[in-house]
């Protein structure tokens, strides 16, 4: 290892030297642990009696070698501080990890596995200029087999499972929370103790690389939450980990995050180190394709909070780790999870950015939320929510998240978010989703979004498949399914996402209609969008629309076929001196061709 390199943070590959690495006869064990004044080893491998660790190197560094030691045994650090005291901890380096509330690591061989994605790898990109629709999903709640809450379906078992789902309903890409060990289910795999341990929930290491293998070879992007602002404070981890703060901040003040846990110290290079490592070593050694970085806002400000000022220290680290993985990896797809306002999250570092490819539009989904909340009666007011999010979209390269943080603590799921009884929701949930999959940027939902799930999510409950024998649900996910194809296959609705040419408003000027018009293209076809997202059927609606002789109805989010009111028997409607008469439907979205 480049020890220069790992002190100043430049290296993202010290799990090669760290953690616990097995060979036929044994493992070798290294651990960085500057001040403490002993460590020991304890596993299976030798009856949890201590064998000591030897200060190597410049003394900062613990190694020995523990024969018999083999792929599949546990083990943990015992390590005794300055003041004598002793305390057992999980190898932060570890890959492999017992199921909570145990928490030993597991010695992994990672190199038995080998991977056949050959063809996906080398045709893998951003998708800057293709569709992408984005799964989100909770891997242990996606479906169970049993009430239990602590009973999961395994990586493996998942294949069959989410994978048929997933061709089936068109998504091209999922995002799945947090996969690192945790403690708590309640943190959803947020607040972690093994950053480089797939949690023991769902099964090993090899098996999740299977997993990964099977959406590849199903043309199956996969996204995987990180998390590098913040940690557990579970003892046994990296807090205090050597008897002082290594990984952590050393005093209240900003050490400690709103949700409890350890906030890094991002201006330590070997805390750098540590993240960057960990990072590449899912894109590296699993294959992931992408990597969701968690409450970046809390990066970029201290604490997360702009009137305290830029946490210069960690937005160098975020653009130091980003320059380093597109290098590395430069067809993996790096987002942002990101509410503030601050600028060039998406601009290359080279020229002053972050270096994302992606970041969430948070505005766009608080202020397309707040709409359809609203009465009917009062959205003349609220018109321009859904025009500005146009007046800043070009700031950035944004994706559109629809995402688990809306459906949780009260806040009601996405069907239940419209206005109005059950039944009114409806039609204005496929009107809101053709807004959404027409509007410019990339798309994310999370699972049970596309059902129309009523019950906010429970980690501890699968989702509520069986709403699906009442006709409302089901024809509401055939609704899905249908867009989700139509957004895979045309590409107007997707190439030109970021270029100013892909879209055009042709009218956002029907404030007491409620009526909006827009235009997609990829310099070749052309989509035009209406929408009124009013409840009174807007008849006679002049649309104005150049360089055209006729629209043809593509898709109707009222049609009977998806539980609306109108048979689309006449496709065409013609336009006679730049203007095309449509009757709109309340709560209604329609897509035409030209």
């Amino acid at each position: 290892m480049d020890f220069y390199g790992f002190y100043t943070g430049k290296i993202f590959d010290a799990y090669e030297f760290l953690g616990a690495h097995p060979d036929k006869d044994g493992t070798t064990f290294r651990t960085f642990a500057p001040a403490a004044s002993r460590i020991t080893v304890i596993g299976e491998f030798n009856d949890w009696q201590e064998w000591e660790l030897n200060k190597t190197y410049d003394g900062n560094f613990w190694e020995c070698y523990a024969k018999g030691a083999k792929p599949g045994m546990m083990y943990k650090y015992r390590i005794y501080r300055q003041d004598g005291n002793c305390v057992e901890h999980c190898d932060p380096y570890g890959f492999g990890m017992e199921l909570r509330p145990a928490f030993a690591s597991i010695i992994r061989d990672l190199s038995h596995y080998k991977f056949k994605d050959s063809k996906w790898m080398q045709k893998r990109s951003v998708c800057k200029d293709k569709p992408l629709n984005i799964y989100e999903l909770h891997f242990g709640s996606f479906k169970k087999p049993s009430e239990k809450a602590d009973d999961w379906y395994t990586y493996v078992e998942m294949i069959d499972i989410l994978i048929p789902y997933l061709k089936k309903n068109d998504y091209n890409y999922i995002e799945i929370m947090p996969l690192s060990e945790h403690p708590c289910d309640e943190s959803w795999g947020y607040q972690n103790t093994g950053f480089f341990s797939p949690t023991a929930r769902y099964g090993t290491a090899e098996e999740l690389m299977k997993f990964i293998d099977a959406c590849h070879k199903n043309d199956i992007g996969v996204i995987m939450d990180f998390v590098p602002v913040h940690f557990a404070v579970d003892h046994y981890a990296l807090s205090d980990y050597d008897g002082t703060a290594l990984y952590e901040y050393p005093h209240q003040d900003v050490g400690v995050s709103e949700w409890g846990s350890c906030n890094f110290m991002h201006s330590r290079g070997e805390v750098r180190s540590f993240l960057q490592s960990a990072a590449n070593y899912w894109l590296s050694i699993y294959h992931v394709d992408g990597i969701r970085m968690d409450a970046i806002s809390r990066i970029i400000y201290w604490q997360g909070e702009p009137a305290r000022g830029v946490n210069n220290n960690a937005v160098d680290f975020i653009r130091e780790m980003n320059r380093g993985l597109k290098t590395m990896h430069p067809t993996a797809m790096l987002s942002a999870e990101d509410s503030t306002s601050f600028e060039g999250v998406t601009k290359p570092v080279d020229q002053g950015g972050l270096g994302f490819d992606y970041k969430w539009d948070m505005g766009w989904m608080n202020d397309t939320l707040d709409y359809f909340r609203t009465a009917p009666e009062y959205r003349s007011r609220d018109y321009h929510k859904l025009t500005f999010s146009m007046m800043y979209y070009y700031n950035d390269d944004f994706l559109l998240p629809l995402s688990h943080d809306e459906v949780v603590h009260g806040k009601a799921t996405i069907a239940q978010k419209m206005h109005g009884e059950y039944e009114e929701k409806f039609p204005q949930a496929r009107a809101f989703y053709m807004y959404m999959y027409a509007h410019p940027g990339k798309k994310l939902n999370f699972m049970g979004n596309e059902i129309g799930q009523l019950r906010e999510w429970d980690e501890k409950r699968e989702q509520d498949w069986d709403i699906l024998k009442y006709p409302i649900h089901d024809t509401f996910h055939h609704f899905m399914q249908e867009l989700n194809h139509l957004y895979l296959t045309t590409p107007a609705l997707s190439a030109k996402d970021y270029e100013n040419t892909g879209f055009q408003w042709l009218d956002c000027h029907q404030e007491e209609r409620c009526i909006y018009a827009f235009e997609r293209t990829d310099g070749k076809d052309r989509i035009v969008a209406v929408f009124n997202f009013s409840n009174e059927d807007q008849e006679g609606y002049e649309l104005p629309i150049t360089d055209a002789k006729e629209l043809e109805v593509i898709l109707a989010s009222d049609d009977v076929t998806f539980g609306g009111s109108k048979k689309y028997t006449k496709k065409k409607v013609k336009v006679t001196d730049g203007k095309a008469v449509l009757d709109l439907s309340a709560y209604s979205a329609v897509y035409f061709g030209i």
